[in-house]
């Protein structure tokens, strides 16, 4: 099945900019591992999105058994999984300030 054409665009209100980020954490129940996405992001919205993220990350409530990590920047990539997609270590650490 081929992938629509539709534009994934920026979570930012009114931002109309396509998203090259994707700011999520790896959570688990312990059977089952996904990436909770936080925030599509433009270059321009992301350390806004970034920052937002890991206050409600720090906010969250887990279940027994269940895992979340601290959110990361990985590079969007129109169509590749959760798995594929590259994790953008340094920019973090430049976005995260001291």
């Amino acid at each position: 099945m081929a992938m629509s054409s539709y534009p994934v665009l920026c979570y930012g209100p009114g931002c109309r900019t396509p998203a090259v980020y994707k700011i999520a954490a790896r959570w688990s129940d312990g059977h089952t591992e996904e990436l909770k996405t936080y925030a599509l992001s433009c270059p321009d919205c992301l350390a806004y999105w970034f920052n937002h993220s890991l206050t409600k990350q720090a906010a969250c409530r887990l279940a027994a058994g269940e895992t979340l990590e601290v959110p990361g920047i990985y590079h969007l990539e129109r169509g590749a999984r959760d798995r594929r997609l590259q994790r953008l270590v340094d920019l973090e650490g430049r976005l995260a300030g001291p």
